[in-house]
């Protein structure tokens, strides 16, 4: 029976994965493993066929080599992005990489929602306050959404998403992406990034990781963007130059920034730390400001994306072990 070698695994895993890996259909076994893979847990994926792994893994050239010495041919993936995975090492070692290209665009894009809000009405320091008994507004004073302009910084099925969210509060929505997206015709309006820095109330990062959007969001192009504006990102960390941001920050550049994602939160994302010091110094930094929000890379994190997300692994594993063709396969 195909063998899949899940690392990382929590207790919701389980809850989606179970039931899907007990029907024959699928004709695949599940070996969980708590810890998550690295050069060190590598070998543990002795005896299995394939290697199930998320977005925080260290799938690296070394890591890519020991599993491949450990007779793993197959890379699961069980998220959209794969910045993370070495894919010329993968295919110098025989691993073909899999992935789950769209899971549940709503449930990101709701989240950025969400983190808007609570960045720019203060959500998170009025709950504070209240729970402590305090009702005055001081510090809680925000902006309205309707009516301001919303620009969505690529336009795939998740900044799609966004942007009909956003349409819907009544907002101006501006959009910049290579390709634009014809299901978004009639609610936004493409221009270039930098009228989209200038103009955009609200600011939303929907984009992968590359080399071209590395530190998309940095000293220059902070200063672009309006005084007051909103800075959302649920897409990766790395879009955004850290020390840029907390020194515009520290100049009450923006008027409310929400993060999912943030640059070196792997390592830290997905584990508990309430009892021990963190070593990764900014997240301390980011929630010393008033009108910064952060969440832990959950914005995928809903009961319809985690299904789905169960679903096409399967999936992917099946056709793998029975040589049907490779739809999610991610090549260089």
């Amino acid at each position: 029976m195909f063998t899949i070698m899940f690392f990382g695994t929590h207790e919701y895993d389980h809850y989606y994965f179970d039931v899907l890996a007990q029907d024959p259909a699928y004709g695949c076994r599940i070996r969980y493993l708590a810890a998550n893979l690295d050069a060190d847990t590598a070998p543990l994926a002795q005896g299995g066929d394939a290697a199930c792994v998320f977005v925080n893994a260290d799938c690296s050239a070394p890591v890519l080599e020991i599993l491949a010495r450990a007779g793993i041919r197959l890379l699961l993936l069980r998220c959209a992005g794969y910045n993370h995975v070495d894919l010329p090492a993968a295919k110098h070692f025989g691993i073909t990489v899999l992935r789950v290209p769209g899971y549940s665009p709503e449930a990101v894009a709701e989240h950025a929602m969400a983190l808007a809000l609570a960045a720019n009405r203060r959500i998170c320091k009025a709950y504070i306050k209240v729970r402590n008994n305090n009702f005055s507004l001081d510090g809680l004073l925000g902006h309205n959404l309707y009516g301001a302009a919303a620009g969505i910084v690529g336009t795939g099925r998740i900044g799609a998403a966004m942007a009909r969210i956003c349409y819907g509060f009544g907002m101006t929505v501006l959009a910049c992406d290579k390709y634009q997206n014809p299901a978004l015709a009639d609610i936004a309006r493409y221009v270039t990034p930098e009228e989209l820095l200038r103009t955009a109330d609200l600011v939303s990062l929907h984009c992968p990781l590359t080399a071209d959007t590395y530190h998309l969001i940095n000293a220059d192009t902070i200063q672009m963007m309006r005084p007051n504006a909103i800075l959302v990102n649920t897409s990766r960390g790395g879009l955004i130059d850290t020390e840029a941001l907390i020194h515009a920050l520290r100049a009450r550049k923006f008027g409310g920034v929400g993060l999912d994602v943030y640059e070196d939160e792997d390592g830290q994302v997905f584990e508990d730390f309430s009892d021990t010091v963190l070593r990764n110094e900014v997240v301390p930094i980011l929630l010393s400001f008033p009108n910064v929000v952060i969440t832990s890379h959950q914005a995928f994190f809903t009961r319809t994306a985690m299904q789905s997300i169960a679903i096409t692994t399967m999936e992917n594993a099946r056709a793998f072990a029975l040589g049907l063709p490779l739809v999610n396969e991610v090549e260089e």
